[in-house]
């Protein structure tokens, strides 16, 4: 067959395809060919640019940043949410509206989902979610002890229940402080067998939906009590630490900053988080650019839901991030 007569016939299988509407097994019959033939010369239509797909993204859809913010930090999937504006409350809402979308549409069948309880993003997620059919996950986990200023505790507790009730799984709830007074506190607190049996499913969670901190931490978590001192928090930032995730802190080049604070968080550590399958992060604003930066490039994230402001931030830093720690598996 001649070059041009075979170009010909690549262009007529590709025009049935995508043109008419033909499936690979109906142009393979009328054609008395394989439908592994017309697989191979629909493929050679791309490579040989006689098709050339093109997607209109609708309006308010970010899919270049999407696409650059994979790329740059070795992310699996991004996530650039629509938002009219950069004010932190409707960031933090349109967050929370593309994590729910995501989170419905990806949850898998059995999933253990480890959460972080003090986050506020992520009670937007809540608010967004529609019930799954029963027994969609298997349990929901919290990741960080919720017991704190009762004005607030309850909002860490009903997350996980919510969550769980919303993915049809069994709560898994730490009735403990995120923060111990010290490390011997935490010994005790750990000697109640409830608490010890929710910390060692910790290596059993396959999906940890988590929100990303700065060093001047939350309300919601101030508020609840599950924090460090100022003295302690100027020391960790003496030290390097730009982000926390469940109060577990990290430079800007994604390092875990080691103090003997650790020895009194009641939660998971990173060196957990960094097993854990699938992690999705949900973060956006100004303030933690940096923390958020910090995160991704510790390799410890899967996924991230953001706004466009902040994407804009992540990308348009002069000096590229020089790598990222591959996640363990």
């Amino acid at each position: 067959m001649s070059r041009s007569n075979e170009r010909r016939f690549i262009t007529r299988v590709a025009q049935r395809y995508h043109l008419e509407g033909q499936r690979q097994a109906e142009i393979a019959r009328e054609l008395r060919i394989s439908q592994a033939t017309v697989s191979r010369l629909l493929k050679r239509a791309q490579d040989e640019g006689i098709v050339r797909i093109s997607i209109a993204a609708p309006e308010g859809m970010h899919p270049e940043k999407e696409r650059a913010l994979r790329e740059r930090y070795g992310l699996e999937e991004a996530i650039v949410v629509a938002t009219s504006g950069s004010h932190i409350e409707e960031v933090m809402a349109r967050i929370g509206e593309g994590a729910a979308f995501f989170l419905e549409a990806t949850l898998q069948n059995g999933e253990i989902i480890g959460v972080s309880s003090w986050s506020q993003t992520i009670l937007k997620m809540l608010d967004n979610i529609h019930p799954m059919k029963s027994g969609r996950a298997k349990a929901v986990v919290q990741m960080l002890g919720g017991v704190g200023n009762p004005s607030v505790q309850k909002h860490a507790t009903q997350l996980t229940s919510r969550l769980a009730q919303l993915t049809g799984a069994e709560p898994v709830i730490l009735n403990a402080p995120g923060v111990a007074a010290s490390r011997e506190a935490k010994i005790v607190l750990l000697g109640d067998p409830y608490a010890r049996s929710v910390m060692d499913r910790y290596d059993e969670v396959t999906l940890a939906i988590v929100g990303i901190g700065a060093m001047e931490p939350s309300q919601m978590l101030a508020d609840s009590g599950n924090i460090f001192s100022g003295e302690e928090l100027r020391e960790l930032t003496d030290r390097g630490a730009v982000a926390e995730i469940g109060l577990r802190f990290m430079d800007a080049s994604g390092e875990v900053v080691r103090t003997p604070l650790d020895d009194r968080v009641i939660g998971m550590s990173l060196e957990q988080l960094q097993r854990v399958p699938r992690v999705i992060a949900m973060a956006g604003g100004d303030h933690k650019t940096e923390a958020i930066r910090a995160v991704l490039l510790s390799g410890i994230l899967n996924v991230l839901v953001t706004d466009p402001f902040t994407a804009e931030r992540l990308l348009d830093e002069e000096a590229p991030p020089q790598s990222y720690h591959e996640k363990a598996v």
